[in-house]
């Protein structure tokens, strides 16, 4: 029996104004259907958006490091679950499980670290000018919020953005994205179960096309988190900013991994191989173009060529799988559209480029992994994003070459060089237009203790995760206290006698 959920407002479960339900299923066979949440409508929105304003007093008033304990349980919780809600987003999603696994284990190590900051949530005191006064900074939460997520990453990703978002005193109306929604509502449960009182998380399924642009635009909505595409981001960045409307978007990725010819190339290969290929290369972060250089290039593509002849496409609950299927049959169309293109442009396939339906393939969204090889910087597949197992190789004369062509994208999320040269490490890490560098690794692994997030038409605002600069700045607005407890009128800058 299909399992049926609900949306989350006000503290209670409840179904849509419209009456009617979406189907989420498996990409792996589309037979298994994982449950059926509700078509939210603007009125839904409506509601979602008074609770979270109603709520947001008192939340804001509860100490910080009471908000933080209830991240911390909630941390608890995620660890018990942990197998349970790993098998759940490879079921979902189609990732193989153990990155499935690691979907929650991103969620997990986000809840730790942001309870730590209910604790912290620092600012600054600085020494005044003047006697008998004193001077800080504080963190403030900013009201209410609309947090809008990808089905890539159906766990980790919300967890960025509710987790500090709340710890920071900001309430929240959440849309996951309408093709992963079982998976946002059981971290919503979590998040229940734990102790976040009603009203402070609000959860509304829904289309994008119905709900998205509608909620981040809400009057009753002080700030909106995105994580989705590059034309969507743009078009809400451009709304809320004539809405005067705080926004943070993270957006696409054409990642480059340069090779050099010093290059120790079984790692390279290796490293290539998970950033091309994991998560069926549905990551803004997945490494789709190949800079290696021309010493190397052809021995480095025959071996690429060979390892990923050994990836078995199946169902990601399977040990053996390696890669799993597209997220949907639009997105599959999408990335043969793209193969095809790159046909017809002149680059060389050198490896894959069909779908598969034999045996158990035929009920999923499965493509084979594909190299095409002769790539010019100016073609489409070596420009656009095209979020699916494709890797486009180009070849470098030397270091400034494969720099330019890097740089060469509209995007600038992440980066990556091989090479065992101290030298060339400084000069990428220095020149790469990126947000993140990667040194002798590939181009997916970040990590929450820093910020997330990219240059260009990969990201705008503020950025994701931890550390200095992190999703706390996008979450928090600074206030700047004075007291003056002389008695007396003092006047900066003039009574400094």
């Amino acid at each position: 029996m299909t399992a049926n959920y609900k949306n989350l407002i006000n503290g209670k479960w409840t179904d849509s104004a419209s009456g009617k339900t979406l189907k989420s299923v498996n990409p792996a066979n589309t037979d298994e259907v994982i449950g059926t949440v509700p078509a939210s409508i603007a009125k839904d929105v409506d509601e979602a958006v008074a609770a979270a304003r109603k709520a947001y007093p008192g939340w804001r008033l509860l100490p910080a490091p009471k908000r933080g304990e209830i991240l911390f349980r909630a941390a608890e919780l995620l660890v018990k679950r942990k197998d349970e809600l790993g098998r759940l987003v490879t079921r979902e999603m189609g990732k193989v499980l153990p990155e499935g696994l690691g979907d929650v284990q991103e969620a997990i190590d986000m809840a730790y670290y942001m309870a730590g900051e209910g604790r912290r949530l620092s600012g600054e005191t600085v020494p005044s000018e003047l006697p008998s006064k004193d001077c800080k900074s504080v963190r403030v939460p900013i009201g209410v919020f609309a947090l809008i997520t990808p089905w890539n990453f159906p766990i980790a990703i919300p967890s960025w953005k509710l987790l500090p978002s709340i710890v920071s005193g900001n309430t929240v109306v959440f849309k996951p994205s309408s093709y992963t929604p079982v998976c946002a509502t059981r971290l919503v449960e979590v998040l229940h179960e734990a102790g976040v009182p009603e009203g402070v998380v609000n959860l509304v399924h829904g289309t994008g096309d119905e709900i998205g642009e509608y909620l981040s635009t809400h009057r009753g909505v002080d700030g909106v988190s995105f994580t989705g595409s590059t034309a969507v981001g743009e078009r809400l960045a451009r709304i809320c900013g004539g809405l005067e409307k705080e926004i943070s978007c993270e957006m696409g990725g054409k990642n480059p991994i340069i090779v050099m010819d010093d290059a120790r190339l079984d790692l390279a290969v290796e490293g290539a191989l998970w950033a091309a290929f994991g998560t069926t290369g549905q990551r803004c972060t997945a490494a789709s173009r190949l800079i290696v250089h021309e010493k190397v290039h052809d021995k480095f593509i025959d071996m690429l060529a060979a390892a990923a002849k050994k990836l078995k496409l199946g169902d990601g609950l399977k040990k053996e799988t390696g890669v799993g299927p597209l997220i949907n049959e639009a997105q599959m169309n999408k990335v043969l559209g793209y193969i095809e293109t790159g046909r017809k442009e002149g680059a060389r396939l050198l490896l894959g480029g069909k779908r598969r339906t034999e045996g158990e393939l035929a009920k999923g969204f499965f493509i084979e992994p594909t190299i095409f090889t002769g790539v010019d910087p100016e073609m489409r597949i070596a420009r656009e994003e095209i979020f699916g197992p494709v890797v486009a190789v180009l070849k470098a004369k030397d270091l400034t070459d494969a720099i330019g062509i890097a740089n060469g994208a509209e995007y600038g999320l992440s980066s990556s060089i091989y090479t065992q040269d101290v030298n060339n490490t400084a000069i990428a890490e220095r020149d790469l237009e990126a947000g993140i560098v990667y040194i002798n690794a590939p181009t997916i692994g970040a990590e929450i203790q820093l910020p997330f997030g990219g240059t260009k038409k990969s990201g705008l605002g503020r950025k994701e995760a931890g550390g200095r600069g992190g999703a706390l700045d996008m979450f928090t607005k600074w206030k700047v206290v004075y007291r003056d407890f002389s008695g007396r009128l003092q006047r900066a800058q003039i009574d400094k006698e």
